[in-house]
């Protein structure tokens, strides 16, 4: 079994398998995290993406890290919060399912997760956290896969300790 834990650092900075990216549907990268990502992996990224051809909500779909610290870079797009009627929720689980297992296909055993759809797409973030450590926790102590470390980075110390209080539940 592996270990979900919450740290507040820079996701950029992470030596790990892979860092998931709180992308937009074009993949060609945009401000926060995303922005973020892409300034630190450099221009080799953006190409890779645009490979890609995008990627729907909900989905992920990886490439390398290149001058990132983390091998690879798992872009998923999270759900546009407008109210919670409309899917919201199960969409921003399936992020993080989904990311798992394109890491679980790459031979990932050690993930970083920013909190996805919290930033300007505006899901609320207590609510993005439970979906986050219910979704991650599900996988992270299932008997039946292989161990994978998973780390929830967290931006604020409001957000480090809305994980900390979930995870300790």
């Amino acid at each position: 079994m592996g270990q979900l834990s919450a740290i507040r650092t820079d996701i950029t900075t992470l030596k790990v398998d892979a860092i998931v990216n709180a992308a937009n549907s074009s993949l060609l990268g945009g401000g926060g995290v995303d922005g973020a990502i892409h300034a630190a992996a450099g221009p080799q990224l953006l190409d890779a993406c645009r490979r890609l051809g995008g990627c729907r909500p909900g989905d992920a779909k990886a490439t390398e890290g290149f001058r990132l610290p983390a091998t690879w870079v798992i872009h998923t797009v999270g759900p546009v919060w407008s109210g919670g009627s409309s899917g919201e929720a199960a969409t921003l689980a399936s992020c993080y399912r989904r990311s798992l297992e394109v890491a679980d296909e790459l031979g990932a055993r050690s993930v970083a997760f920013p909190a996805i759809s919290t930033g300007v797409y505006g899901f609320p973030k207590d609510a993005a956290a439970e979906i986050a450590v219910e979704t991650v926790r599900r996988r992270v102590e299932d008997p039946d896969r292989g161990d994978i470390d998973v780390v929830l980075v967290a931006f604020s110390a409001a957000d480090l300790t809305r994980y900390e209080r979930l995870l300790a539940a």
